[in-house]
C-alpha cells in the first residue's frame, strides 16, 4: 500500500501514508517511549512471548516483578516445560486470567514437543497455533524477537486507531476488528518494526489512555479525528452493558489439630481451574453431608462474614465456614493439608490465598 492510499474506511479520518505515520510514531519513541523494561533486553521468542501472554489485561507495572521472578525460575522454554504446573501456577498466583498460565505451560510443551524447543517464529500459522496465542500476540512475539514485519491489534492499538478515525462500535464486533486489522496492516512498515511495535503500545498506554488521554503531547493530535470533534472518550466504545450476576459461594475452613487448612485442587477447566481452593458448596447442608462422609468428628462453627470478589462477567459472594477436626486420613491427588506457616509452592485462588494469609496458625478466628 503506498502512502497515497485513500481511506480505508468509510469515514472522514484523514489516513496518514504508511511512511509519514511511522515517522510520525517513532520520532516520539525515540524522545518518550519505553526503552528499559525487562524483556527488551535478550529479546529471545521465550522472553517476548512471556511477557506479552502476562500483558494480556494486566498493566505494565503489575507484570515487571512477575516477569522476573518466573525468568529466574524457567529461563527457558524447556525450564518451564518441565515444571509442574503447580509450580507454574504458584508463580502466577496474584496475575488473574489463570486461563493464561495454563496456556503458558501448555504452549511451552507444545514447543519442546513438537517444534524441538524452538518457537516457530517462522511462520504465523504456527504461533497462533499454539494455546493461548491469538494472532496479535503472535505478531508481538515475531516482531518483537526477530525484527521481522508482523502486524499487531491489541488494546492499546485498537484504542489508538479506533480514536484516530472516530471509529464507530464496539471493538469486539466482527466488523469492526476487520477493519481495525486493515488499519494496523497499513500503518506497519518495513523497518523498525521492533520499535514501531513497542511505540504503538507504549502511545497507547502512556497518552492515548481510557479515561484521561493526553491529547496534547500525542503525536497524532492534529488528524485525530476522535480529538477534533472533542469525542475522545467516547472512543472506543464500550462492549455493551449486561447487568452483572451474582454467585454466591460457601468455602469450607477445615483445619486439623497442627492448625493445618484443607485445600482442593479445581478441576482443570472452568473457573480457577488447577488451582488450589477451599472446598467449595452452596450451601450448609452440603457442607454437613461432604463432613459426614470425610470427617465424622470435625466440629463446625459460625461462618463468617461473606466478603466479594469480582470476575470480569460475574461477582461471586463468598462465605467462609470454618471447622476443625483433629485428625484427618490422608487426603490424596486432588487433596492437601496447607500450612499457613509454611505455604507449599502451589497455584491459589485468589480471594483463597487472601483467606489463608489472614489466619493465625494455631488459632482459627475470624479475620
Amino acid at each position: 500500500m503506498t502512502d497515497a492510499s485513500p481511506s480505508l474506511l468509510d469515514s472522514d479520518a484523514p489516513v496518514l501514508g504508511r511512511t509519514a505515520f511511522s515517522q510520525r510514531l517513532l520520532d516520539w519513541f525515540d524522545r518518550h517511549g519505553r526503552h528499559d523494561l525487562p524483556w527488551q533486553y535478550d529479546r529471545t521468542p521465550y522472553r517476548v512471548w512471556v511477557s506479552e501472554i502476562m500483558l494480556q489485561q494486566t498493566q505494565v507495572a503489575t507484570v515487571i516483578p512477575y516477569f522476573e521472578r518466573f525468568m529466574q525460575r524457567f529461563p527457558d522454554v524447556a525450564a518451564l516445560a518441565e515444571a509442574s504446573q503447580d509450580e507454574v501456577l504458584h508463580l502466577w498466583t496474584g496475575l488473574g486470567y489463570y486461563a493464561r498460565g495454563r496456556n503458558l505451560h501448555k504452549a511451552a510443551r507444545v514447543v519442546t514437543a513438537e517444534h524441538g524447543g524452538r518457537f516457530p517464529v517462522d511462520s504465523l500459522d504456527a504461533m497462533v497455533a499454539l494455546p493461548g496465542v491469538g494472532r496479535s500476540t503472535a505478531g508481538a512475539v515475531i516482531a518483537q524477537s526477530t525484527g521481522d514485519r508482523a502486524v499487531i491489534l491489541d488494546g492499546n492499538v485498537k484504542r489508538v486507531l479506533t480514536r484516530l478515525h472516530a471509529l464507530e462500535g464496539w471493538t469486539g464486533r466482527p466488523a469492526v476488528e476487520r477493519d481495525l486489522w486493515r488499519l494496523a496492516e497499513h500503518y506497519t512498515p518495513q523497518a523498525r518494526v521492533v520499535d514501531f511495535t513497542q511505540a504503538m503500545m507504549d502511545l497507547g498506554a502512556t497518552l492515548c489512555r481510557r479515561g484521561q488521554p493526553d491529547c496534547e503531547r500525542c503525536p497524532f493530535n492534529d488528524v485525530c479525528v476522535a480529538h477534533a470533534r472533542g469525542e475522545e472518550r467516547r472512543f472506543p466504545e464500550s462492549k455493551p452493558k449486561k447487568a452483572i450476576p451474582v454467585r454466591t459461594t460457601r468455602m469450607l475452613v477445615l483445619r486439623d489439630a497442627r492448625g493445618h487448612i484443607l485445600l482442593e485442587q479445581r478441576p482443570s477447566q472452568g473457573l480457577w481451574g488447577g488451582l488450589w481452593s477451599l472446598p467449595q458448596f452452596d450451601g450448609d447442608d452440603e457442607i454437613d453431608d461432604w463432613l459426614a462422609l470425610h470427617a465424622p468428628l470435625a466440629m463446625r462453627e459460625q461462618a463468617w462474614a461473606s466478603f466479594v470478589h469480582v470476575f470480569s462477567h460475574f461477582r461471586l459472594e463468598i462465605t467462609p465456614v470454618p471447622a476443625s477436626v483433629s485428625s484427618l486420613d490422608a487426603v490424596g491427588e486432588t487433596r492437601r493439608w496447607y500450612d499457613p506457616e509454611q505455604p507449599d509452592a502451589v497455584g491459589l485462588a485468589a480471594p483463597v490465598k487472601k483467606l489463608l494469609e489472614s489466619l493465625t496458625p494455631f488459632a482459627l478466628t475470624q479475620p
